[in-house]
């Protein structure tokens, strides 16, 4: 029995079957059966029918591959670097092999298409792909083979293993260049002798020996130096589909293979120095973009090497090292001076200094006291401290922004995707115009026909086009990282520009949120020192930046603690029943007396204390609403009304609101909205969380609860208000970029059109255009790292 597929004998008495032509046939390998599947599932089966001699063994390699992928689902592998939300998972993968925005789309197209997977976004500036999948439908060693199925090879992310394959991909764009360089002078001086007569009259003996000398220079370019392209393209048609490296590869070969057919009968015209220069142009133009990219990328992913290997564990009285990674919440770690914070952590014994430049962009070292938090890659700078295990390392602030800058290209905007959409069908009607081209010419009898079709292909490819919207969206989303603004989503850089309204929370976002008592009152018979301790055990339970007031008085303790967010909070303590908070809690009439009052304090029997808390204005935010006045600005805050009319008044808000609940926030962002206003809701509570997620853009400042940076699209990860103007700049940069590009693609792809179609456009001429359009938009869009 032999191999369908090879040929060769078969020795197992059960042979793998693959069915072709509608008939099992017997298989030799798990890689004949392979491939003779990947044949017949491409539409590709005639080729059995027709074909004159056997194919080659198929290399039993990649049963290796999938045999090696299936380790990556056990849970002890995927527990450094999937994160779990219920049966939710989410990993990054980087992937080898991307090298335009159509590869992206590729890999996203056939992902798509399996059972369970819930997102894909392939970012294709840093080359990662973050992927979404419910785990009782699908395993990882699946998503995995599937992008391997289609000729990339995906792994989880890690940054040094990202860094030495930019190094990689960094050092065979140099040798296909260096290589394509060399060839193409030394071909192009061939040709521009011959062309202008330098070396005299030459015998066509003499004329034919230089040809074949062109000839041999130019084949190693075409093989090596353009074999990405060609890559590319089989990808492509793999899957079913064209991509910009299709009329690329065919311009490539139809140059060369009929420059040499004409070099083999010694008749017609050679075009070898156009070969050359196209691809030495077009490896010039993805060099530079694949620089860039990495540039913008750099930014966010060189975070995690600010995250430390290891760190001083305590247990008991004794101290030792351990790696970051494998620390718990609750552990206590010791941080010395000079050292890096390993994980988030509160801080319990120890004050100092510490950088958080890394994190806000601000590079004034923080003080940090008992109860602060501290975060996972900032420095300390001075004071050995003791700190508790908040989150470990996986979930820490800066494993956060880096999920949250692949998360943001999950949603595309308008624009990005319009031109998405553009760059796919225009390449197919790119290659529809060239066969027009060819018929028309060949029936009109003019013997440039081929040469005309090449440059409509060479000229019109639309890399410009793709590049357009994602490089300046990512050049855009890193100045931003870097300046400690997080996205959550790529679109809002469009919904930004339309914004006329910004809504403010007044606690901690307007104010600094480090509240003190400025005086308080106690209508008991009860001791002051009682009534303090009742009110500290029970804000100690709470995440409001009110109970930061609270923090260093003796505490009771208080149990079957209820937070009522809006209202405040009611609790136990030594067996009495305790409300803690607004008069909307209250049960009792709140007497004249405590009318000044923030927050008040009761039990069933009735009223027993009121405290009045001042807050201050934080740094910076009358100079960021200054900068914001041609927006309509408005205060929503749950605080009383004296409170909230003086930091209005201070600040020049001339329309706020007062004891506003939760729902009534709401209410009002929703009537707002339906009058036709375009709304973004700033704040930090838990209070402030249903309003942050209807407005149409939401920000959570510096210092929010884990509920409200949930909740906000965008995060402002230093907790001053200065960083907004920044980010309304940026917006109507990039968005501008993004115009500039796609009129400039869109423009360029259109004009020379016409010309490469009537002929006035030699092939050559086509390759310098097309090259010096890709690299115009990338330039453009890194304008978008630099300053204004």
């Amino acid at each position: 029995m032999r191999c369908y597929h090879c040929h060769l004998d078969i020795v197992d008495s059960s042979p793998l079957t693959a069915d072709v032509l509608g008939e099992p046939r017997p298989m030799c390998c798990p890689g004949c059966k392979a491939v003779a599947e990947a044949i017949v599932g491409n539409g590709l089966e005639d080729y059995y029918r027709f074909r004159t001699e056997a194919a080659d063994k198929a290399d039993g390699g990649q049963e290796d591959i999938f045999a090696k992928l299936a380790l990556y689902d056990r849970p002890e592998l995927q527990e450094e670097f999937v994160v779990s939300h219920g049966e939710e998972r989410q990993i990054q993968l980087s992937i080898e092999g991307i090298s335009c925005a159509a590869c992206a789309w590729l890999i996203e197209k056939q992902l798509t298409k399996l059972p369970g997977i819930k997102q894909i976004a392939v970012n294709v500036s840093s080359r990662r792909a973050l992927v979404s999948w419910y785990a009782q439908e699908l395993s990882l060693s699946r998503i995995l083979r599937a992008i391997e199925k289609i000729g990339y090879h995906a792994q989880p992310f890690l940054a040094q293993q990202q860094e030495e394959s930019f190094k990689q991909t960094s050092q065979a764009y140099l040798k296909r260049l260096g290589l394509a360089g060399l060839m193409s002078m030394q071909v192009m001086m061939i040709a521009v002798a011959l062309y202008f007569g330098l070396f005299g009259n030459l015998d066509e003996d003499i004329k034919a020996f230089l040809h074949w000398v062109s000839l041999a220079l130019s084949f190693p370019v075409v093989i090596y130096s353009g074999a990405g392209f060609y890559a590319s393209a089989w990808r492509a048609f793999k899957a079913r589909t064209v991509n910009m490296d299709v009329p690329v590869s065919i311009a490539i070969w139809a140059l060369f293979l009929s420059s040499a057919m004409a070099t083999v009968k010694g008749e017609g015209e050679v075009f070898f120095e156009s070969v050359c220069m196209f691809i030495f142009l077009l490896l010039i133009s993805r060099y530079l973009e694949h620089r860039s990219r990495h540039r913008a990328a750099q930014i966010s992913a060189n975070m995690s090497k600010y995250m430390p290997v290891t760190a001083t564990l305590i247990e008991g009285e004794q101290t030792h090292n351990v790696l970051a990674k494998s620390l718990q919440k609750g552990q206590q770690i010791l941080i010395r001076p000079g050292e890096t914070i390993p994980v988030d952590g509160q801080l319990l014994e120890g004050q100092g200094y510490v950088d958080e430049s890394m994190l806000s962009g601000e590079f004034e070292p923080v003080r940090k006291q008992v109860g602060d938090m501290l975060y996972g890659g900032t420095l300390n700078q001075s004071g050995s401290l003791l700190v508790r295990v908040v989150r470990p390392l996986k979930e820490a602030m800066v494993s956060q922004i880096l999920r949250l800058q692949d998360e943001a290209l999950m949603s595309k905007p308008a624009i990005s995707r319009l031109a998405d959409r553009i760059a796919g069908h225009f390449v197919s009607l790119v290659l529809i115009i060239s066969v027009l081209t060819y018929s028309y010419w060949s029936w009109q009898g003019n013997p440039q026909a081929f040469w005309i079709t090449i440059s409509v292909l060479v000229a019109t490819c639309p890399c410009a086009l793709g590049l357009a919207t994602p490089s300046a969206l990512t050049c855009a989303m890193a100045r931003l990282n870097r300046q400690g603004i997080l996205l959550k989503r790529a679109d809002l850089l469009e919904s930004l520009v339309h914004i006329d309204t910004l809504a403010f929370d007044k606690t901690g976002t307007l104010t600094e949120g480090r509240f003190s008592i400025a005086r308080w009152r106690n209508l008991s018979d009860r001791a002051d020192s009682d009534i303090l301790a009742i009110a500290a055990g029970l804000e100690a339970h709470s995440e409001h930046p009110l109970g930061r007031a609270f923090d260093n008085l003796p505490v009771s303790r208080a149990s079957q603690v209820e937070i009522l967010p809006g209202f405040g909070l009611s609790g136990n303590v030594a067996g009495r029943h305790y409300r803690l908070g607004s008069a909307n809690l209250m049960q009792h009439e709140v007497p004249q007396a405590l009318q000044q009052a923030n927050v008040l304090l009761e039990e069933d029997s009735g009223l027993l204390a009121g405290f009045e808390l001042k807050d201050q204005i934080s740094v910076g935010t009358e100079s960021a609403l200054q900068a914001l006045s041609h927006h309509q600005t408005l205060i929503i805050s749950g605080d009383a009304e004296a409170n909230v009319a003086q930091i209005a008044n201070s600040l020049g808000v001339q329309q706020w609101y007062s004891q506003c609940r939760p729902e009534q926030k709401l209410a009002l962002i929703k009537q707002m909205q339906q009058e036709g206003k375009k709304i973004m809701m700033v704040g930090d509570g838990i209070n402030d969380t249903p309003v942050l997620a209807a407005a149409d853009v939401s920000v959570a400042v510096g210092g929010a609860t884990d509920l409200a940076r949930n909740a906000a699209d965008i995060i402002l990860i230093n907790p001053r208000l200065t960083l907004l103007p920044e980010l309304f700049r940026m917006a109507a940069r990039a968005r501008r970029k993004v115009i500039q590009n796609l009129a400039w693609a869109l423009g360029y792809n259109l004009l020379v059109l016409p010309l490469a179609v009537t002929g006035y456009l030699t092939p050559w001429l086509g390759v310098i255009g097309m090259s010096l359009s890709s690299i115009l938009v990338v330039a453009n869009s890194v304008q978008l790292l630099k300053d204004e």
